[in-house]
């Protein structure tokens, strides 16, 4: 027999978890097609009107720095206007029809997630508002990821554990924890959280998108390094 020394025992491990989602996100477009560019955006404007003042009763307010974690907020981020183009079939051109679009993109944040009926009746209120579609998501300080990463901690030290015994051995002590890819050597990304997106969908006849939350999986991965007691191997 000869002494092979103290092994140094490098794992990775993970732990997952579903949790609730903490809040929805759900993009949309107003859009409105006209014979002329200030018919078109009056018409926008028009129905952005509306819509908010429909979220404004379930107290909505516009999304700034100042709204923080509001139960409710809206966003109009970006508009745009174009003439309508038609395919002239004959000429293999493309043909203006006189006609112009105007457009809003809006997103919503809702995280008082018992108003999530509401707001879908707001939304399906409208006609001119096409919803593209819902995403859930989990805050970074979810009371969950302490419990998680822990578990992940937990699943390192049996798996190093396992290691060690194999080797006739005993893990002496922790040398490293960090997130996955921090001791080097590795580039792989690697996800601490996975936030599902999910396409709205418009039920019966009522257009209401399908605002029905989402378990949302918090991954936590990382790396270990554990120091073990002396091991004895064979003779070759």
């Amino acid at each position: 027999m000869t002494s092979g020394g103290s092994p140094l025992l490098s794992v990775r491990a993970e732990s997952r978890q579903l949790v609730a989602p903490d809040y929805a996100v759900v993009d949309g477009l107003i859009e409105h097609t006209a014979r002329s560019k200030a018919e078109a955006v009056q018409s926008v404007t028009a129905s952005l009107d509306r819509l908010t003042a429909g979220l404004a009763v379930l107290g909505a307010v516009p999304f700034d720095a100042a709204a923080g974690r509001h139960p409710l907020t809206w966003s109009a981020y970006s508009s745009a206007t174009h003439e309508e183009l038609r395919h002239d079939k004959e000429t293999g051109q493309m043909e203006r029809t006189g006609l112009v679009t105007a457009t809003v993109s809006l997103r919503f944040t809702v995280r008082d997630l018992d108003r999530l009926d509401d707001v879908a009746g707001v939304l399906a209120a409208q006609p001119d508002l096409n919803v593209h579609g819902v995403t859930w998501h989990v805050d970074w300080d979810n009371p969950a990821w302490p419990q998680i990463r822990a578990a992940a901690i937990g699943a390192a030290i049996g798996k190093a554990r396992d290691y060690a015994a194999a080797l006739g051995a005993a893990v002496r002590h922790v040398e490293h924890i960090a997130d996955a890819g921090l001791l080097g050597g590795d580039t792989t990304s690697y996800q601490t959280a996975y936030s599902a997106a999910f396409r709205a969908t418009r039920g019966g006849q009522s257009g209401t998108p399908a605002l029905t939350p989402v378990p949302q999986e918090l991954v936590a991965t990382i790396d270990a390094r554990f120091r073990t007691t002396d091991v004895s191997l064979p003779d070759a």
